[in-house]
């Protein structure tokens, strides 16, 4: 009993609630969904929490849709499923590509804006969605928002962003290196700028798909120790060989992939001109990608500050795979979607 004298209502089970809607039709996607690893009705919180054959078969399904975007079956996908999307940040790639996805799979989204916990608490707000949507996705400041989002509902919740891991960008990622490299395994990822919450989902991405990941930062900036640890662990059981280097040049010798991200996360515009300082050696341009393979590809998950972290010349190079980055961005979600509400 609580100070009211009611019973207090315990957080719901994920396991013992509403479960995702099954597929209505017989589609070549149902082979994704019935041997999904574990990802039907999970939360998708980081990459920290997929395991390496989880990630291959969001890869594998998103690769069939991509391949199959005319065929009528997607629409009847998620017919009737509902998703929710929760926005404290601005948002391009996520906004429409998961609502995007949504319709096309045959579902709906909407469209939620606002610091979360202010007009009414996480709680409540997780409390209330949880009784008409199939699935949440948030886009938060602080990654805490997105677990107390996952503890008090039913539903899947999808980390669209937090400061500490964008594990959507780093699926539509790998999917884009796979692409145009034909494999992740021994290939050299070299990240070179600020060690935020992409790089973070990358690295663990890389070291769990057996990709060598290096990451060439300033002294005075340093990844997440324990999403390190947990990359570190990743590749002594697959092989991947993890470095964190301060020499942008030693970083992208011999590398297959080049990517690079902003140096002045949302939240950080008060440092400004303390990071364009610290990484001002760190920009990705033809001086630095003279250094890595004459094919290796360049990378950016977007938005980009052109002339700071990457010069125009680079991103708009032959060696450029940035838009088919956002264009992946869609299939990632849509696998996202269908592997776990799909059955």
């Amino acid at each position: 009993m609580n100070s009211t004298g009611l019973a207090a209502v315990p957080a719901p089970s994920k396991s013992a609630t509403k479960l995702p809607l099954p597929l209505t039709v017989a589609t070549p996607y149902s082979a994704f969904t019935a041997a999904n690893h574990g990802l039907r009705g999970a939360d998708i919180l980081g990459m920290e929490q997929l395991t390496p054959a989880q990630i291959s078969c969001v890869l594998e399904c998103a690769s069939a849709l991509k391949a199959s975007m005319s065929d009528p079956q997607q629409k009847n996908l998620l017919a009737g499923c509902s998703m929710a999307m929760l926005f404290e940040k601005p948002s391009l790639r996520t906004r429409v590509t998961f609502e995007l996805g949504m319709i096309q799979l045959g579902g709906s989204a909407i469209n939620l804006e606002g610091k979360l916990g202010v007009r009414e608490s996480v709680k409540d707000i997780a409390c209330n969605l949880d009784r008409w949507v199939d699935v949440i996705m948030a886009r938060t400041f602080d990654h805490a928002t997105i677990l107390e989002l996952a503890e008090y509902v039913s539903v899947p919740v999808i980390n669209g962003l937090s400061d500490i891991e964008h594990p959507c960008q780093a699926l539509a990622d790998l999917l884009t290196i796979q692409e145009h490299k034909g494999h992740l395994d021994h290939l050299n990822i070299a990240y070179v700028g600020d060690p935020n919450n992409v790089s973070a989902s990358l690295m663990l991405g890389a070291a769990k798909m057996g990709a060598d990941f290096v990451m060439a930062c300033p002294p005075a900036f340093h990844p997440n120790d324990e999403l390190l640890c947990a990359a570190a662990q990743a590749g002594r059981t697959s092989g991947a060989k993890l470095r964190i280097l301060h020499d942008p040049i030693e970083a992208v010798s011999f590398a297959d992939v080049v990517y690079t991200d902003t140096w002045v996360s949302m939240g950080q515009e008060s440092q400004t001109e303390w990071r364009k300082q610290a990484f001002n050696a760190y920009q990705v341009n033809s001086t630095i990608l003279s250094h890595a393979k004459p094919d290796a590809i360049v990378m950016h998950c977007l938005p980009a500050h052109r002339g700071a972290e990457i010069t125009d010349e680079v991103i708009d190079g032959r060696q450029s795979v940035v838009l088919d980055q956002a264009e992946n961005r869609l299939h990632a979600q849509k696998a996202i979607l269908t592997l776990i509400l799909g059955q």
